[in-house]
């Protein structure tokens, strides 16, 4: 049985993030308990990492089906949280192009057309994904950290090896 974070009941239009683990699968809530949600063919509930070889999937079929049987065991919350950024569009619209999508096969790229983006798309009209913009913040935050820490070796290594000229020099 999934676990909702928040006694809030969803209403139609609302975006479901369920957590995965290492990651979140998203959906919009369409009403009746069910959701519309692109599910690459490794995106089964309950299946954690496994789930992740959704990375090497570049088709995803849309799907209508009950929240509880997509979430499992795992958490979901309501996350609307890019309405502070974006108008969202009408529910109805929502729902009905949502509902119109279900069945489709459509290009899936873990970067840029995941299943994040689908759902902000319906929502918002824009195919954004925070965990694609925060993967690449902590990509470049690493490549920042490597690159301070190799300078900074570098200067060690510069300022060591400058004594030992200075010691030759004097003999």
């Amino acid at each position: 049985m999934s676990l909702a974070l928040e006694a809030k009941k969803p209403q139609p239009g609302d975006l479901i993030e369920i957590f995965r683990g290492s990651y979140q699968h998203w959906a919009v809530y369409v009403g009746d308990g069910a959701i519309v949600h692109l599910a690459a063919p490794s995106e089964v509930a309950d299946t954690g990492v496994d789930s992740m070889m959704s990375v090497f999937s570049d088709k995803a079929l849309v799907k209508k089906e009950e929240l509880w049987q997509v979430a499992g065991s795992s958490r979901w919350r309501i996350n609307n949280s890019l309405d502070h950024k974006y108008v969202p569009r009408a529910a109805g619209a929502i729902v009905q192009e949502a509902c119109a999508l279900v069945g489709q096969s459509l290009p899936y790229c873990v970067l840029r057309g995941n299943c994040e983006h689908f759902a902000n798309e319906l929502r918002y009209g824009k195919a954004e994904s925070r965990q694609v913009c925060k993967a690449g913040e902590l990509a470049m935050l690493t490549g920042l950290a490597a690159a301070v820490g190799v300078g900074v070796v570098a200067l060690a290594a510069a300022f060591l090896g400058s004594g030992k000229k200075e010691d030759k020099a004097k003999q």
